[in-house]
């Protein structure tokens, strides 16, 4: 088994913190842990020198296991130089080939999951790439036909509707169908991904107070409502649309398996205030498992070796247990 990663941003403090935990892994525990860089090895050697760690990077072999105190690498070629918390938009393309590599690893099961450090978009569209982020590109290399966000830490997971839309266009982007898929898709994933039997999830409303019975608007009665009978007929668990200030309470979450909010700054605020640093960014609906640290590329500590390891442990250790999950 082997779990493929990118650290992202070259500038940023992806390559530092994958090293510095592998390192640090390997102090606390002899149990091996299969992980595969896609990434520049002397970007990697670099950061392994500059912050003195007890690692050795090897070339990746799908063929013969992980070993201990060793990093498996495939390289990739940097096309520029690199200098920490310093944005080179020659390195753009680096960047995506990462990702089109591990991507096309996951699919011809040469790896079983892809964990993505942090990438800066605007970078990517300074050097004249359209990018809007990992889980449209992800799903458009995959030929996928609808991805689902979805965040999670201790005791909470959220997914949405709408990912990266300007706030006034997600009323009209938010239809039967494709609410309908959104729901078909988490509902499968929890199933399929975490192991969880017939899944309570609850919906928000899309406006203050759900509506209030249509005076702060109708979408609820419109398409939410509707749309969620419609899949209640068909045995799923759904609760709601309820208030997002309702819904995110302990009443409420201490009974839900998920929560789906309708756009991205609904749910997410609560998923990070609850679990940054501790919290991974999971896409479903691919064929395969992804996760994510839920942190940028924090430029301003970059090569420091003082960026926090909380989130890639976590988006690691969903990674493998998303993988048990998923073949039992």
């Amino acid at each position: 088994m082997w779990i493929a990663v990118t650290p992202g941003e070259p500038a940023g403090v992806g390559p530092e913190i994958l090293c510095r935990y592998v390192a640090k892994y390997y102090q606390a525990t002899s149990t091996l842990l299969p992980l595969v860089a896609i990434a520049s090895q002397t970007l990697l050697q670099a950061t392994i020198d500059a912050l003195g760690l007890q690692l050795e990077l090897t070339r990746f072999d799908a063929t013969k296991p992980a070993q201990p105190n060793q990093l498996a690498v495939l390289d990739v070629s940097l096309h520029d130089k690199v200098v920490s918390g310093q944005l080179n938009k020659n390195n753009a393309l680096y960047v995506l080939e990462t990702l089109k590599i591990a991507t096309d690893l996951c699919l011809n099961n040469t790896v079983q999951a892809l964990v993505t450090g942090p990438v800066q978009k605007s970078i990517i569209n300074d050097a004249g790439i359209a990018f809007s982020g990992h889980t449209e590109f992800l799903c458009e290399r995959s030929q996928s036909d609808l991805v689902v966000m979805m965040l999670a830490t201790e005791g909470l997971r959220v997914a949405l509707v709408t990912t990266h839309l300007p706030l006034k266009e997600v009323p009209a982007a938010i239809t039967p169908k494709l609410l309908t898929r959104i729901i078909e898709i988490l509902h499968r994933d929890l199933e399929q991904q975490f192991g969880i039997q017939n899944p309570t999830i609850y919906v928000c409303g899309l406006n203050p107070h759900a509506g209030e019975g249509g005076h702060m608007g109708k979408e609820e009665i419109d398409v939410i409502e509707p749309t969620l009978a419609t899949l209640r007929a068909k045995g799923m668990q759904l609760i709601g649309p309820l208030p997002a200030d309702t819904l995110f309470t302990p009443k409420h979450l201490d009974k839900a398996d998920a929560a789906l909010a309708m756009y991205h700054d609904q749910g997410l605020p609560v998923l990070k205030y609850k679990g940054f640093g501790n919290a991974v960014n999971i896409t479903l609906g691919l064929p395969f498992i992804r996760t994510s640290v839920d942190h940028g590329t924090a430029l301003d500590i970059a090569g420091q070796g003082i960026a926090d390891l909380g989130s890639l442990d976590t988006a690691i250790h969903y990674a493998l247990a998303m993988i048990k999950a998923k073949h039992t």
